[in-house]
């Protein structure tokens, strides 16, 4: 019997039974690769990112987390708006916001996860108030400004359970890997001395502070731009990058390449924190006589010496040397006349009872020393490579946010990134005192109470003061 023939009250029934059907039907969770095909996310599923600092380095963070296909850019803020333009324009249905203050406040329910890459002496309370509000964080390298921020941060990390990440995608590479697993199967022997070297500075160092004023661009918010540092006039050219220079602002050489040259050492040998340092520093001549001292600006360059106690992977203690602005170390004996030591200006050195091996910039290109032995030796691979290396940083934390805090394994979560960033910030310890008048002496460090026992004027950078109205809390 058709419908046509049915009586009316049992076609009343079927015409309820059908629309109730597609209602339902409506209503119904589909699997999304019935929705979008194999490898479709859908939008519930993927990680709403604001990105804190949307100019520069912040715009290509936040560009490679798009690129993950499982994060939307939800949110951008920038104290800049001319550094911001871009971010702004690739991703036009974000909201924008100055102030990160008011993004999390109004915000916050509506957002997964926070990307911060503004100014080193901004990170940490942008990062420590996003965790607070229960987000996920990518924090640009280093970590923080102060030993005292990377110890809060790494806490917090544990405290509210997100997932962390800082911006030494190098530590996604290859090449620390094979690094590792070169030294795991002691094809160098114990290590005992490594050098890390950069060319930066690249920024002006080794300078007085200007004395001209001079006008603040109208798309800048300066105040909120110094945010925890003292306060000051603008001065011309030290927005967007010339701040790496400056101790209010930046962490210098060390700040700025450490994280991605010393992460090799720390993941080969286990290396924690140091408890030992002493530093020279690089001269700078106001006239043909006379050194010039300018204690608000770094160093032109630097040779740092950190001592690491005895690891489970190490016979005893491990001697770092971190030089800057172009010094060196001696060039191994091994290494061929027309063999490049690093690379640009920057490279690692492992020196091993048995031989040595060396890496470039995010440990890219690692060889063993003579480089003939690096297609001679073959390891078996035990530790697993992250897909897409450095592109796949980001993917990598984006997909370790959408599992959940202790899910999936990170190359750089705060609980590796904080003692790393703590090391680099303790050597500027070391630079610092020079202008103290302590650069003659080897400084004690004392890592549960976070200050050096035998000097104590550089302990006052171990936790800066902030500017009234900003603070750190727990």
């Amino acid at each position: 019997m058709t419908e046509n023939h049915l009586e009316p009250q049992d076609k009343s029934r079927r015409v309820f039974i059908k629309n109730a059907a597609v209602a339902a039907a409506a209503f119904t969770i589909v699997p999304r690769f019935v929705l979008g095909g194999k490898g479709y996310t859908a939008p519930s599923d993927k990680l709403i990112v604001a990105g804190v600092g949307a100019g520069g380095k912040g715009q290509s963070d936040i560009a490679n987390f798009y690129k993950s296909g499982k994060a939307e850019i939800g949110f951008l803020c920038d104290v800049d708006d001319r550094r911001a333009a871009k971010s702004v324009a690739s991703f036009p249905k974000a909201k924008y916001y100055k102030d990160w203050r008011k993004l999390f406040d109004k915000e916050a329910k509506n957002i997964d996860a926070v990307s911060v890459s503004t100014p080193d002496h901004n990170h940490a309370v942008i990062a420590l108030a996003a965790m607070q509000h229960g987000k996920h964080v990518y924090v640009q390298k280093p970590m923080t400004h102060d030993i005292y921020e990377a110890r809060m941060l790494t806490e917090a990390a544990k405290k509210y359970k997100v997932v962390t990440q800082m911006g030494n995608q190098g530590s996604s590479n290859d090449g620390t890997r094979q690094l590792a697993e070169w030294y795991d199967a002691g094809v160098i022997g114990d290590v005992h001395t490594v050098y890390c070297w950069t060319d930066r500075p690249v920024w002006p160092q080794g300078i007085p502070w200007p004395t001209t004023k001079a006008d603040i661009p109208k798309e800048l918010d300066w105040d909120l731009w110094l945010g925890t540092a003292p306060e000051k006039n603008y001065v011309d050219k030290l927005v967007p990058f010339n701040w790496r220079g400056w101790w209010d602002y930046g962490t210098g050489a060390l700040g700025d390449m450490g994280c991605h040259l010393v992460e090799a050492p720390f993941r080969v040998l286990g290396l924690q924190y140091a408890k030992d340092v002493q530093a020279s520093v690089g001269s700078v001549y106001v006239d043909e006589f006379k050194r010039g001292v300018f204690p608000d600006s770094c160093p032109p360059s630097s040779h740092v010496t950190l001592t690491f106690p005895k690891t489970k992977k190490t016979k005893g203690d491990i001697i770092l040397h971190w030089m800057d602005g172009g010094i060196q170390p001696e060039r191994p004996e091994e290494l061929g006349a027309n063999e490049k030591f690093g690379d640009d200006g920057n490279g690692i050195l492992f020196i091993g009872t048995k031989g040595k091996m060396m890496a470039s910039t995010y440990s890219e290109n690692p060889l063993l020393l003579p480089t003939s032995r690096t297609n001679e030796v073959h390891v078996k691979q035990t530790i697993a490579r992250v897909p897409g290396q450095a592109n796949g940083h980001y993917a990598q934390w984006v997909e370790g946010c959408l599992a959940g805090y202790g899910k999936k394994e990170l190359s750089s979560p705060f609980e590796l990134a904080g003692p790393l960033t703590e090391a680099l910030l303790m050597a500027n310890l070391a630079v610092r005192g020079n202008d103290l008048k302590g650069g003659h002496i080897k400084m004690l460090w004392d890592n549960q109470n976070m200050k050096i026992t035998n000097f104590d004027d550089v302990n006052q950078y171990v936790k800066r003061e902030y500017r009234q109205g900003w603070s750190l809390r727990a």
